[in-house]
């Protein structure tokens, strides 16, 4: 009797680990996204089903992203100058333009190393659409040299600042963001049971700290990217 119970125990947790396994998503992913920018990302994911057949998913995983131009104009990034406020109520918010300083430097060269948070929908074993966005990480990259417009100060203005990009990456709401973020939406198609095709649209926020304090007494100044994307999904 008891080795019967006990039997019966380990068939239900390996039947229950199959189909959770079966709900579940783990992929490597390569995109390239280009116009305004060249921005290749490699990703490792892990996609949880959520509900009975587990057609919605959430997931995390790791994602470096590079992204690189040619001149660029990096404007006042925090939220608090670029619209006064602090919180969700920056995307309701109009900009207050009398308070945007630009940094204009001859190219941008950052990597990012962030965890994202991902969601998804499969309308089939073969069709899914989904939502990702970087949380947190790190940023690298090396030191720019631009030309600083300012709006309020007669001795800053068209000096030469340099800015590095800013190591810290967090994400909060629009303007309120620290540092580098991906963030993708997206449609893939399995073409079998291990590789897929992707495409959708890449946004980026990239983001330079100047060596010194300037003008509203900032140092963050960012660039914003909209960047049409293509990939390919590998099963692990």
């Amino acid at each position: 009797m008891k080795k019967t119970v006990f039997l019966s125990l380990i068939l239900l947790i390996i039947n229950q680990l199959i189909y959770a396994q079966s709900r579940n998503q783990r992929y490597a992913d390569l995109s390239i996204a280009a116009v305004s920018g060249f921005s290749p990302a490699l990703s490792y994911n892990y996609h949880w089903g959520i509900g009975k057949k587990g057609k919605f998913k959430i997931g995390t995983g790791i994602r470096f992203t590079y992204f690189s131009s040619g001149k660029r104009d990096l404007i006042t990034a925090p939220a608090t100058l670029t619209s006064g406020e602090k919180g969700p109520q920056v995307l309701f918010t109009e900009n207050i333009l009398s308070n945007f300083d630009t940094l204009k430097v001859a190219k941008v060269s950052v990597g990012y190393i962030n965890i994202p948070i991902h969601l998804q929908y499969s309308f089939s074993k073969k069709l899914e659409v989904g939502f990702n966005i970087d949380a947190v990480g790190l940023s690298f990259g090396n030191k720019q040299n631009g030309t600083f417009y300012a709006s309020d100060s007669k001795s800053l203005n068209k000096s030469t600042q340099s800015a590095n990009p800013t190591v810290f990456n967090l994400l909060l709401v629009s303007d309120n963001d620290w540092g580098s973020l991906n963030s993708e939406l997206y449609a893939r198609y399995w073409l079998n049971d291990k590789i897929g095709l992707r495409a959708g649209l890449s946004f980026q926020f990239i983001e330079y700290t100047t060596n010194k304090v300037l003008t509203f007494e900032n140092d963050r100044f960012r660039t914003k990217n909209l960047l049409p994307m293509i990939a390919i999904s590998y099963k692990l």
